[in-house]
């Protein structure tokens, strides 16, 4: 996995570097301001460059790229200082633009001098290149403090941080790429995210001598008159494009049987009792899915009474894994959370940033502005695993964090996350523990939506097109 760090984490990384190990400041700074240079060296041959400083380190990094770019045959490079605020300069028309005017650190909204540059830079028609984050952007929370630099590429200093990831970040800083430059990590509080490696392991070579007994048991319970489709979405992602499990199945309730019924003939359908529209709890119905491997519960239910009886049970009475999503997480919300507390089964919930403010009181704003803090407290509380859906999701357990970052804008669309819980139950089915189970599901979701977006485009893409783009993100990875 790769490192994502806070901005306490990187302070204390550096000062523990400087102090402990004895490597100085000014030889750090050489060495950012190389890592940056040598990346604008391997995507440009030349060019008109203005590198803009501001006070401090990121201010002396972006005077050591100045002085290497110089250097360089085909490079024409002027500097221009934000403190100063020497605006003519930016009449003249410059094809890269080098940001080095704040750092991480930055925790105040960008005014006067400084607020007119990020405006500059931002109106040039430049490829621009920050060093370590844009400048404008909260390290941590990745929010735009009054107006931000809107690179093309971020060179991140040593290790990714929460703001090239988290809200606005995520556009912002544009590709970016981490370079060592021998600062030393020495904590694990810090937060990762998975690679292609990662998500393999939970796709090794399976062997030819093997029985669908041994394969495990997946379902997806859901669905009512008025949302079938939902359920649909989720089964046709466990089972049409298959997730491993040597036996898949969904319950609905008998309203929307004959919908379901055949439109996979190698999958079980189990019937519900229900009210003409959703399901009615009936404990003999709900039972002999007890034996099943992992469920994913709740897409397209309703967020019902009997819903909630049929989920309460599910949590008292359930040894396997259980995700629960949607309507399943809407009747927590309305009727109580604190049913999880009586868990024999281990849970993953799966909500969006609505639903999790519905489910935990708290404002959408106050979610967005420490999104890991409030997974992790929730997670924490309820000994579950929180997958946190947003552009970029957080998925803890409350002691370990990690941020899934890929995905297209083009997967934000009704019915994404039914296929998400369909695909995350198959994966719970692994003898892996639940959190690495489901940031691979998060992980490869997000390459599914990137191909899709890639084969068509981020405005035509719907979710079941990304059930299509499945098996192609598992095949890159294999």
């Amino acid at each position: 996995m790769e490192r994502i760090l806070s901005v306490a984490e990187m302070r204390a990384a550096d000062e523990y570097t400087i102090n402990t190990l004895g490597v100085s400041s000014e030889i750090l700074i050489s060495r950012a301001g190389e890592a940056v240079a040598r990346e604008i060296l391997k995507r440009f041959k030349g060019g008109r460059v203005l590198v803009c400083t501001g006070k401090g380190n990121n201010g002396e990094d972006g005077k050591v790229i100045a002085q290497i770019l110089s250097a360089v045959h085909g490079f024409s490079v002027s500097t221009f200082s934000a403190e100063v605020g020497f605006f003519k300069i930016f009449e003249k028309k410059f094809d890269i633009i080098v940001d080095c005017m704040f750092g991480t650190g930055l925790n105040r909204e960008i005014t006067g001098r400084y607020k007119t540059a990020v405006e500059k830079i931002n109106d040039s028609g430049a490829f621009v290149v920050s060093c370590d984050i844009p400048s404008g952007i909260n390290g941590d929370s990745g929010k735009v403090l009054g107006v931000a630099v809107k690179a093309n590429l971020t060179v991140a200093i040593q290790e990714y941080k929460l703001g090239h990831f988290l809200n606005e970040g995520v556009d912002y800083s544009g590709e970016v790429i981490a370079k060592d430059i021998g600062i030393s990590v020495w904590t694990d509080t810090h937060a990762n995210r998975i690679t292609d490696k990662d998500a393999a392991l939970l796709f090794k070579k399976r062997p030819r001598n093997i029985h669908k007994g041994e394969c495990g048991k997946v379902a997806v319970f859901g669905g009512s008159k008025s949302y079938s489709g939902s359920v649909m979405l989720s089964h046709n992602a466990l089972t049409a494009y298959k997730t491993g499990a040597g036996y898949a199945a969904i319950a609905v309730p008998d309203c929307i049987f004959d919908l379901i019924a055949g439109v996979h003939p190698e999958c079980i359908v189990y019937c519900l009792p229900d009210d003409g529209n959703g399901m009615v709890f009936d404990e003999n119905a709900v039972k002999p899915l007890l034996d099943f491997n992992s469920i994913a519960f709740g897409m397209g239910a309703g967020a019902s009474a009997e819903t909630y009886k049929t989920l309460s049970y599910l949590i008292r009475n359930y040894t396997g894994r259980l995700l629960i999503d949607a309507d399943g997480i809407n009747a927590l919300a309305a009727f109580g959370k604190e049913i999880l507390n009586d868990k024999k089964c281990e849970i993953v919930l799966t909500p969006h940033i609505g639903e999790f403010s519905r489910l935990t009181g708290k404002s959408k704003e106050e979610i967005l502005s420490n999104p890991i803090a409030c997974a992790k407290e929730f997670a924490a509380r309820y000994g579950i695993t929180l997958l946190l859906k947003n552009a970029v999701s957080v998925i803890t357990d409350g002691d370990k964090t990690v941020l899934n970052t890929t995905g297209d804008g083009g997967m934000a669309k009704g019915g994404s996350g039914d296929v998400l819980s369909g695909f995350a139950a198959g994966l719970l089915n692994r003898d892996e523990e639940p959190l690495f189970c489901v940031a691979v599901a998060a992980y490869l979701f997000g390459k599914a939506g990137e191909i899709a977006a890639k084969e068509q485009n981020s405005y035509t893409i719907t979710a079941t097109d990304l059930i299509s783009a499945l098996p192609k993100a598992i095949n890159k990875i294999l």
